[in-house]
């Protein structure tokens, strides 16, 4: 997927912060991985593993600045931990793919 609407983009708010600006950027380059983990636990209807890699992906992305990643990612594990239709998991998982690949560690521009 490539995304060329800079607009899109989602930028940490540690983004130019000196101490935290180079752990954002090892996060951000860590999401691919994250993201086929998230894919092969769905592909395999594996909600449990589904849920526990959307609770990581909730802390961790709070951590490094990027809250609006945490509410989509507590709505993928709550749907994932309460049993919901796949149909309410699979539109979860979307959503929270589609905004981890808009992730992006420095500053706009």
């Amino acid at each position: 997927m490539t995304v060329t609407n800079q607009h899109s983009l989602i930028y940490s708010e540690f983004g130019d912060d000196e101490d935290l600006g180079e752990l954002v950027e090892m996060f951000v380059d860590e999401i691919p991985d994250r993201v086929q983990s998230m894919l092969d636990a769905a592909d395999t209807s594996n909600w449990e593993q589904l849920g526990r890699i959307a609770h990581q992906m909730k802390g961790a992305a709070g951590s490094y600045g990027f809250g609006e990643v945490t509410c989509v990612a507590a709505v993928l594990e709550t749907a994932c931990r309460e049993s919901a239709p796949s149909e309410t998991i699979q539109r979860g998982l979307q959503d929270l793919v589609s905004m981890c690949l808009r992730m992006r560690s420095g500053v706009p521009g």
